[in-house]
């Protein structure tokens, strides 16, 4: 993953992959104009960067919605299963602390950070799920309440039976089939 959060020339046809998906997706984003999201990404690099680091890790990210309170648009991982190049991970950095052997190259919770965006909350996965399949052969995790942290316990949800499952684990547990989705808002 890159550290330079400029996009290289090579990175200059993220703005093509997303207007495709965009197109591809209507029903994802009704009411929304795909010009009025691409002028906000082209004044943003930062955000741009970030969705490109979304795209690299297999996100396949695409316009949901608008936040209510701030009119920033919402980018959700859209991707059939959870991210590969986010899979095998634990929750966060304290459960990476607290692993005594066998420990994962990451979190959820740091990568996430690391790329600019957030771990989608449970109802934010339900929304998602809302908009498709997603997950039906992998799980994500999602942010975790503070009381279910602080016992060492971390919560991620998946698409089973055409219902959408929250479950718990400890936190540093990690699967080789459970990454994370995130939010960006641009």
């Amino acid at each position: 993953m890159s550290h330079a959060k400029q996009l290289s020339p090579e990175q200059t046809d993220l703005l093509k992959t997303l207007k495709t998906r965009f197109d591809k997706h209507m029903s994802r984003h009704q009411g929304i104009n795909w010009a009025d999201v691409q002028s906000r990404l082209e004044a943003n690099a930062e955000k741009l960067w970030s969705l490109n680091e979304m795209e690299y890790t297999g996100g396949e990210p695409d316009v949901v919605g608008i936040d209510d309170k701030t009119g920033e648009y919402l980018f959700y991982d859209c991707s059939a299963e959870s991210p590969k190049g986010r899979r095998s991970l634990c929750y966060d950095g304290h459960a990476l602390e607290a692993r005594k052997e066998f420990k994962p190259e990451g979190t959820a919770m740091n990568m996430a950070a690391e790329m600019g965006i957030e771990v989608l909350t449970e109802q934010q996965y339900r929304e998602l799920q809302q908009l498709g399949n997603f997950d039906l052969k992998t799980s994500s995790w999602v942010q975790t309440p503070v009381d279910i942290r602080k016992l060492g316990g971390a919560i991620f949800c998946d698409r089973r039976y055409n219902t959408v499952f929250t479950y718990h684990n400890g936190a540093s547990s990690y699967y080789a089939a459970r990454a994370f989705r995130g939010v960006l808002k641009v």
